[in-house]
């Protein structure tokens, strides 16, 4: 008599074993699906709306979208979708140079793929003339290219707040459980995944609405190429700016919650005591053997996890089976 197999999301597992995780390229697809849904849902909604209406719907529309692809991928990448969030990561220790440099590229690259798609559309509406002009009104700038004329110092420091702000929202509500989270032995998506969606979308919504009165800051460095690359040639020059504040200030939150995570393991060694000899310490309950001992790895999606441990196979065949960052 045959079974079906348990689905994979419910299967219980034995005690002290990790969660299986999807490999490098599935992760790499769902980044980059992903940053392409927020790219069109944020530069697609101002582009296609009025003029004169409210700029609510805009800020609106791309923190939902931010809160949906975190819902859908999360569980499959960790649901960066944004290359501040990634260093972030990298500088908390969540994340390898090598999945943070893949993260980054398929950002870039699904953020590319959704600015196109808008652009074509553009192309093939007979009230615009000039699909870059349009462009204009949706890429960030400062100066002569602010709604409020804000100078470069202005946009430089918000930048680095609003992206400081997401990165520690993200750290500090997904934790280390978003992806793999375990229940009483059972695989589940983990209840951090869902606040951690709906924090990080509600704080992009909330940074949008500021950073459009400023000059359309996008707090989002993906976001900030795709729009500028189908711009007039102005936008390239200040691209920049763009690119850097964001990024420093996801560094000096990744820097923050790494000393956090120190500090914290520190009391929590100190709170444990002298660890016990191996002869009164191996049992586990009810007197079932201990279980092996865990590989302490960093998880691509949220920074924890553990592995098994496993024969050493070469670096390129972990990095690529997802087994390393």
């Amino acid at each position: 008599m045959s079974m079906s197999a348990p689905d994979r999301h419910d299967a219980v597992l034995p005690r002290g074993t990790a969660a299986p995780r999807p490999g490098l390229l599935p992760r790499l697809g769902a980044e980059a699906f992903g940053t392409l849904f927020i790219v069109v849902a944020g530069l697609g909604v101002p582009l296609f709306t009025i003029p004169d209406s409210s700029p609510l719907p805009a800020a609106l529309a791309a923190g939902l979208a931010v809160t949906a692809a975190m819902l859908a991928f999360a569980r499959v990448s960790g649901g960066h979708f944004n290359p501040a969030i990634t260093v972030g990561h990298l500088l908390a220790g969540r994340i390898r140079a090598g999945a943070a440099a893949a993260y980054v590229g398929a950002q870039l690259a699904g953020g590319l793929a959704g600015a196109l798609a808008l652009y074509g559309i553009l192309r093939t509406l007979p009230g615009i003339t000039d699909s870059r002009t349009a462009f204009d009104t949706v890429t960030a700038g400062f100066g002569e290219h602010s709604i409020i004329q804000a100078p470069l110092a202005a946009v430089l420091l918000l930048e680095m707040l609003g992206a400081a702000i997401i990165v520690a929202v993200f750290l500090g509500t997904a934790g280390r459980d978003i992806t793999f989270g375990r229940e009483n032995g059972r695989l589940n998506a983990g209840d951090n995944g869902g606040r951690a969606a709906v924090a990080v979308g509600l704080s992009f919504a909330v940074l949008l609405q500021l950073g459009q009165s400023v000059g359309n800051l996008p707090f989002n460095p993906a976001r900030a190429v795709s729009s500028a690359l189908f711009s007039s040639g102005w936008a390239v020059g200040q691209l920049w700016v763009f690119l850097a504040a964001p990024l420093v200030g996801a560094a000096i939150a990744g820097l923050v919650f790494r000393s956090f995570g120190a500090a914290a393991d520190a009391d929590a060694a100190a709170d444990a005591g002298p660890a016990l000899p191996a002869e009164s310490g191996a049992a586990g309950e009810a007197g079932e053997p201990a279980p092996e001992a865990q590989a302490v790895t960093a998880d691509e999606g949220t920074g924890g996890g553990t592995d098994a441990p496993r024969p050493r196979a070469s670096e390129a065949q972990e990095f690529f089976d997802g087994k390393r960052g």
